[in-house]
C-alpha cells in the first residue's frame, strides 16, 4: 500500500498548479457583476455549480488568527462545477484526468481591479475543459 501511495505521489506531483499556471482576464465591471455573470454563464450551459468557495471572506476572517496584517483580496470566490460529457471524454482519454475535476472559475478583486480566471490545464484532452472555461468567461465578459 505504501508503494502504491509513493508511486501515485510521484506520478501526480507534476500536475500541481502554481500561480503562473493561471489563465486570467481583466473584468471591466464590479466584483458582484462578475460573480453574477459567471454564475449565469455556467448555468446557461446546463451545468450545476457544486460549490461556491468564498475564499476572500475566509482569508479576511482568519487573517488575524494566523498573524496577517493585511487583507489579500477585497473579494474572491471560486465556482466549482463539472460537465459530465466533457469529464467522461477526458477521463476516457486518461483516467488520471480525474485530478482536474471539478473545474473551477475564480473571481478576485484586489485594489479595485477585478479579474476572472481558471487554472491552465495540460495539453491534450484537457484542452477541451480549458476551452469550456474560456467560453464561459468570455460570455460573462460580454454581458
Amino acid at each position: 500500500m505504501r508503494a502504491l501511495f509513493l508511486g501515485l505521489s510521484v506520478t501526480l506531483a507534476p500536475l500541481t498548479a502554481t500561480a503562473q499556471d493561471a489563465v486570467t482576464f481583466d473584468y471591466p465591471g464590479t466584483f458582484d457583476d462578475a460573480s453574477f455573470a459567471i454564475e449565469n454563464a455556467i448555468i446557461n450551459r446546463g451545468l450545476v455549480i457544486d460549490y461556491t468557495s468564498h475564499v476572500g471572506e475566509m482569508l479576511n476572517r482568519t487573517g488575524a488568527d494566523v498573524g496577517a496584517t493585511e487583507d489579500l483580496f477585497d473579494n474572491a470566490q471560486i465556482f466549482l462545477f463539472c460537465s459530465a460529457a466533457i469529464s467522461r471524454r477526458v477521463m476516457e482519454a486518461d483516467l488520471m484526468n480525474l485530478v482536474h475535476c471539478p473545474y473551477g472559475i475564480f473571481i478576485a478583486e484586489h485594489d479595485g481591479a477585478v479579474m476572472i480566471g481558471h487554472r491552465d490545464y495540460p495539453d491534450g484532452p484537457m484542452q477541451e475543459v480549458e476551452a469550456l472555461l474560456d467560453a464561459i468567461i468570455l460570455e460573462a465578459m460580454a454581458d
